[in-house]
C-alpha cells in the first residue's frame, strides 16, 4: 500500500480527526457515510426533495467551515442532526413548511433512531415548542393551533372565526416571527 491511507477503511471520529486538519477525502468519505440519514430526517419534516437538499448543502458546508471547531471525540451522527434539525427549525419560523409542521414534528422525534440524540432531549424540544405557542397572545395561539396542529387552511379559520384570510394570514406570520428567535439554538450547537 505505500501507506496511502484508505478513508473508507477509517472510523468516524478518525475521520473526524483527519478532517479537522483539512482532509477533503476525509470529509467526502463523511459525507458519503451520513448524507442518506441526515436527508431521511430533515425529509420526515419537510416533505419537500428540494428543501431537504438545500439544507443537507447547508449542514455538510457548515461541517466543512467549522471542521477545526469540532471536539475530538463528536458524536459526527448526533451533531449533524442536529445542525440538520436546527436548520429545519429556521424554515420552520420561516413559514416555509406545510401547515401541519408541529404533526410532523411529533411523528419525526417519535421515529428518530435513538442513537442520533437521546430520548430526554427530544422530549425537552417538544415541551419548548409546546412552551413557546402556550406563551402567544390568546387568540393568535388559537389561529396559529389551528393552522399548524389542525391543519386548517386560512379560509377555514377565518370563516370559523369571523375574520379576514389576511388577518389569519398575518397571524401565523407573527406568531412564526415571535417564536423563531426562541428556538434557534435548540440541541446546544450554533
Amino acid at each position: 500500500m505505500g501507506g496511502k491511507i484508505r478513508y473508507q477503511d477509517l472510523s468516524d471520529p478518525e475521520l473526524v480527526s483527519l478532517l479537522k486538519k483539512g482532509q477533503e477525502e476525509a470529509f467526502t468519505i463523511l459525507y458519503q457515510r451520513h448524507w442518506a440519514i441526515v436527508y431521511q430526517q430533515v425529509y420526515r419534516i419537510l416533505r419537500d426533495d428540494d428543501e431537504c437538499r438545500d439544507v443537507i448543502q447547508e449542514v455538510f458546508s457548515s461541517l466543512w467551515l467549522k471542521r477545526e471547531q469540532l471536539a475530538d471525540n463528536t458524536n459526527l451522527g448526533a451533531y449533524l442532526y442536529i445542525q440538520g434539525r436546527n436548520r429545519v427549525f429556521s424554515l420552520i419560523a420561516k413559514n416555509r413548511v406545510r401547515s401541519d409542521y408541529l404533526n410532523s414534528i411529533t411523528q419525526f422525534m417519535e421515529k428518530v433512531d435513538r442513537n442520533a440524540t437521546d430520548l430526554l432531549e427530544e422530549k425537552e424540544i417538544f415541551a419548548r415548542v409546546e412552551q413557546e405557542i402556550n406563551r402567544l397572545p390568546p387568540r393568535m395561539r388559537e389561529i396559529f393551533i389551528s393552522s399548524r396542529e389542525e391543519g386548517r387552511s386560512h379560509k377555514e379559520i377565518a370563516d370559523a372565526l369571523g375574520l379576514s384570510e389576511q388577518t389569519v394570514k398575518k397571524q401565523v406570520h407573527n406568531a412564526l416571527k415571535i417564536i423563531k428567535p426562541k428556538l434557534q439554538n435548540l440541541g446546544g450547537l450554533r
